[in-house]
């Protein structure tokens, strides 16, 4: 296991995943409903750090749960996709996840088990991957989702070996082979409908200001989330991070919304502003970046202390890249900053 590093998409995506209520919208959506009726849903609890090997980040984000399955200790794991096309040898990774995670389970377990004498034993892990890519790119019928298929076995040799080889089939949500409004479709929280339509539409789109306005009931409802202000920070940093829509035509959508979503377009024209003339030279660039970095410190924590505020204005740009990334998720400023 090893802590995130984040892109964008990775980090809007953890920050509303991490949140049991939306992951669970999402699960709910997706699992059997002969496995969805076994889950203990009040007892989901996110489970800290990553188990994507750090080459792979820029493509793969993940989350851990742990719940209970009819009584017995479980996990969920969540696999988010972000690449512009599948990947083929998924069901491997997949199976060194989990083993990974077995791994982990069994070594917090063993000290236990030697006080009580019980028989260690391992947790069913329910494996999903989600597809979500910009391009509409659809998960490629030529990539198995089980891990047996991708075995390199005449049929005669299959069958004969067929109960030795190592099976494991991961469930796949693909969202890049749904129309965006068949989302409407399913009992989402608002706020991760919007994650999944946002990621799905917003790289690379000029027009993203027109295509909001299609969602503009869910966007509205983030005004009554945990955190409103927070999450319509997130939600405008993704999308000036990945969007190529200007300024106006975004605060032109989140004008339409609540106060607290005018108060984040507010902010963040404010630090826009505040470039100025800047805003074409290097200089003036990076100072946005400190000046709109402090303005979501102070929105997601309070008040900063001066010594705070000034390590932040001291910094060299790749730290201010880094937490610019960790505010999006951090839950202390500690964390943030550590």
């Amino acid at each position: 296991m090893s802590e995130q590093r984040s892109n964008p998409h990775d980090a809007y995506f953890r920050k509303v995943m991490a949140r049991p209520d939306n992951a669970a919208s999402e699960l709910r959506a997706v699992l059997p409903d002969t496995i969805t009726a076994r889950i203990d849903w009040p007892a989901l609890q996110l489970q800290p750090g990553s188990y994507v090997h750090p080459d792979l980040r820029n493509r793969f984000s993940d989350l851990l749960f742990r719940t209970r399955l009819d009584g017995h200790p479980a996990y969920i794991y969540i696999l988010m996709e972000h690449q512009s096309s599948s990947d083929g040898f998924m069901a491997f990774r997949m199976l060194e996840y989990m083993v990974a995670i077995w791994r982990q389970h069994l070594a917090h377990q063993e000290h236990r088990n030697q006080r009580t004498g019980r028989r260690a034993t391992l947790p069913a892990i329910i494996p999903l991957v989600v597809h979500n890519t910009a391009e509409g790119t659809r998960w490629s019928p030529a990539h198995p989702t089980e891990l047996a298929d991708l075995i390199d076995l005449d049929p005669a040799a299959r069958e004969a070996l067929g109960p030795h080889l190592p099976r494991l089939q991961f469930l796949l949500d693909d969202i890049a082979a749904l129309d965006p409004r068949a989302l409407r479709d399913r009992d989402l929280t608002p706020a991760t409908r919007v994650l999944l339509v946002l990621q799905r539409i917003a790289p690379k789109n000029p027009a993203l200001g027109h295509d909001m306005l299609d969602w503009l009931e869910d966007l509205r409802a983030l005004e009554s989330g945990p955190d409103p202000l927070g999450d319509y920070l997130t939600v405008l940093t993704y999308l000036m991070t990945v969007g190529e829509t200007t300024e106006t035509d975004l605060a032109t959508v989140f004008e339409q919304l609540g106060p607290r979503a005018k108060e984040a377009i507010v902010t963040t024209a404010e630090i826009i502003e505040a470039r100025g003339e800047a805003r074409g030279e290097a200089r003036g660039e990076a100072r946005g970046r400190v000046e709109l970095l402090i303005e979501q410190m102070t929105a997601k924590f309070g008040p900063l202390p001066a010594a705070t505020t000034h390590r932040v204005r001291s910094a060299d740009q790749a730290r201010i890249r880094t937490w610019a990334t960790r505010v999006l998720t951090a839950t202390t400023l500690d964390e943030m900053l550590a």
